[in-house]
């Protein structure tokens, strides 16, 4: 099912709360958020306020908001935000269902937790090959 740019590209306003050690949430956003398959444009509206522009069959604000989350951003909590993300969220869930958009089958959301695991350092690599690693 074709369904039109009009309702296929949504324009979505993510607020961070502004106690928070960084206090350019915003553009720490963006710059993460820049190349990651599916976000049309990340613009920082102010330091704790980000405009983006996504195609919400590669990508949900669900999706994004949980790997901000994951990245240690923190949105803002009050109830009107919270009453929005929540409407916004329902929308494009149905949106994906209609177009008969595979939530589990896509690839989005593994890439994009994919490059925050290669961004952050740890040590969670095991360099054994994979008929070592079976026997301990």
């Amino acid at each position: 099912m074709d369904i039109p740019d009009a309702e296929r590209i949504k324009q979505r306003e993510i607020a961070f709360h502004a106690v928070h050690p960084n206090p350019r949430q915003a553009e720490t956003a963006a710059l993460f958020l820049a190349d990651v398959d599916g976000i049309l444009s990340a613009d920082i509206a102010s330091p704790i306020l980000l405009r983006i522009s996504y195609d919400v069959l590669k990508t949900s604000l669900q999706e994004i908001e949980s790997a901000l989350t994951e990245l240690g951003l923190h949105l803002d909590d009050r109830l009107f935000y919270r009453l929005r993300r929540a409407l916004h969220h329902y929308t494009e869930e149905t949106v994906r269902a209609n177009s008969d958009c595979q939530t589990c089958e896509s690839t989005c959301t593994e890439k994009l937790f994919a490059k925050r695991y290669e961004l952050i350092e740890h040590g969670c690599r095991d360099d054994r090959p994979e008929h070592w690693r079976r026997y301990l």
